[in-house]
């Protein structure tokens, strides 16, 4: 197996630097998710964020590997208002291979797709800047790219971290997101793909393209938007330069795809998306767990009520600056070519063209808007501009190194510079990637699923179908359990864990995600709270009506009947 990879390194004409760097970053990238989901003493653990948004991709792929499009959490309901292309792949490749869903999703699949990601986006720039330097460090920051949060809570007097001080994930934790970490892949060998066949005008390349870029919608949304986005705006550009059509037929096939494969899932998205104006630059001040400017947050709370724009402008405008540049981390270096652009207009690539429309994009919508339930999961659309503004950064960096590498004159002063330069911007990058791991390499992690729940689990997937009643999440126990890791899941957060490890259908079970993708949950929880409470109380004829087939009650929760 290792002489294949190092085969394809040599067939994809990457030199021993990036092969270096691709297999480096896949590992530290999958250490944020194979400790979790293995059994040890106490039961399965989960680190991180893999104990609620893990456990609802295994439950949903669960159910569309047994032919099922409903909703496994909300029992007689369709999926709709989500992307569910990866679950779909995650599905597919448990039929193909036996191989468990939850060994597939923490195990195998991320450091597969961390390479197969940096891989891309290697070849990528590769194929676009013709420069081994550019790709490798724009890989570099694909993988490693930070922000300034290491440095804030450094000087605040704190422990090394902050990877979400600004609002934003960084690539760190890109594989706990595997929609994402999957729509990357598409992009990357997407634009890798369009950039050969506008080299060697190659239809079929165009094609391939326009599949890769049509799919992305059902994998992730956010990424569909944007990228569609970035092809008409490159198109429009390509157009108007007299360059050819290439692009807007990339992008009408692209449009096209998209809509075919979406619009059946679509439900109320309208709902789920709220117009609410700088939520985000309000949020980032006055959030204890954020950048936390107090100060700053209670001038624009007085400035909106005073109707002072003038000074609620000037607020608006330097907490956005912090919004964006601590996000840019070192990835800032690529400002500089940005203004270059602009002085330089009609010199930009249909490429440039295509990056920057995403960039700028991916801050203006959740500068703009929220979503309903999870307000903050919008700033996935920011993830995609700190990712090409990586590759920006990386190019950049690049082509000062070539440059400087191409003058006659070169000394060793000029060579101390540079390495000192490499050595620096290293130095100030992966502090975020080594104080988020410190999260995922605890040998006890924050929640688990104990021994004695999996055996319990295991027969209950091994009953017929059937829906499962499941016990409403009581937040008050869980945040009562807080200071005694690792705590069983139902006393973590509302999750899928029951639908996810029976393979059963459940009728209320992970509100969070519910309430994301606008079902209406808590019609649902005031029907079925009575029966936990201290005397079970329910109407008999419930469990007939819903066809609720089997209960699954923690023992310590059980109810005392009169």
């Amino acid at each position: 197996m290792v002489k294949n990879l190092f085969q394809l390194f040599s067939v994809a004409k990457i030199n021993r630097a990036g092969r270096f760097l691709i297999l480096a970053g896949s590992l530290v990238w999958s250490l944020t998710m194979v400790k979790s989901g293995l059994v040890y003493n106490y039961g399965m653990g989960f680190w991180g964020p893999n104990g609620h948004d893990g456990i609802w991709h295994i439950s949903l792929a669960n159910s569309l590997a047994r032919g099922l499009w409903q909703m496994p959490i909300f029992a007689g309901e369709t999926i709709k208002n989500y992307h569910i292309g990866f679950d779909l792949v995650l599905a597919i490749l448990h039929k193909l291979t036996f191989i468990p869903i939850h060994t597939l999703y923490f195990q195998i699949l991320p450091p597969i797709f961390a390479f197969l990601i940096g891989l891309f986006a290697y070849l990528f720039t590769l194929s676009w800047k013709n420069s081994t330097k550019s790709a490798f460090w724009a890989t570099f920051f694909v993988y490693f790219g930070g922000n300034w949060g290491w440095l804030v809570t450094l000087i605040r007097g704190k422990e090394l971290g902050g990877e979400s001080l600004f609002w934003s994930q960084q690539a760190i934790s890109t594989l706990i997101n595997p929609p994402f970490a999957l729509s990357l892949i598409l992009i990357f060998s997407g634009l890798w793909v369009l950039v050969k066949g506008l080299q060697t005008k190659d239809k079929r390349l165009f094609i391939i393209a326009t599949f890769l870029f049509g799919v992305l919608v059902q994998v992730k949304v956010y990424a569909g938007i944007l990228v569609l986005a970035g092809l008409f705006m490159a198109g429009f550009w390509r157009m108007v330069k007299k360059q050819g059509i290439d692009l807007i037929k990339v992008f009408t096939g692209s449009l096209l795809i998209s809509f075919l494969i979406f619009s059946p899932l679509i439900g109320s998205v309208g709902q789920t998306v709220i117009f609410q104006p700088f939520w985000f630059l309000e949020s980032i001040v006055s959030s204890p767990d954020r950048f936390y400017w107090p100060k700053m947050a209670s001038a624009i709370a007085n400035y909106k009520l005073a109707g002072n724009w003038p000074r609620l402008i000037l607020a608006y405008g330097v907490t956005f600056a912090i919004f964006w540049f601590g996000n840019l981390g070192t990835r800032i270096l690529k400002e500089p070519l940005f203004f270059v652009h602009l002085k330089n207009l009609k010199k930009l690539s249909f490429i440039e063209v295509f990056l920057y429309s995403i960039i700028g994009l991916g801050v203006l919508l959740p500068t703009l808007f929220i979503q309903k339930g999870n307000s903050w999961n919008t700033i996935q659309f920011m993830y995609y501009s700190l990712v090409f503004s990586g590759i920006l950064a990386g190019v950049c960096l690049g082509k000062y190194l070539d440059k400087n590498a191409d003058e006659k004159h070169s000394t060793m002063i000029h060579h101390s510079k540079r390495v000192g330069l490499i050595l620096l911007i290293i130095a100030m990058t992966v502090p975020t990637s080594v104080g988020t791991l410190k999260h995922y390499l605890p040998q006890r992690p924050p929640a688990m699923i104990s021994n004695q729940e999996l055996e319990a689990l295991d027969f209950l997937a091994n009953q017929p179908d059937g829906t499962v009643l499941t016990q409403p999440f009581g937040r008050e126990k869980a945040l009562a359990a807080q200071s005694n890791p690792p705590r069983p899941l139902y006393l973590y957060e509302s999750t899928a864990y029951v639908s996810a490890f029976s393979g059963k259908q459940t009728y209320l079970e992970d509100e969070v995600n519910l309430e994301i993708t606008g079902y209406d949950w808590r019609k649902r929880r005031k029907e079925v709270e009575p029966f936990f409470g201290e005397n079970c109380k329910i109407d008999v004829n419930f469990f007939t009506d819903k066809e609720v087939s089997y209960i699954y009650l923690v023992k310590q929760n059980l109810c005392k009947r009169e």
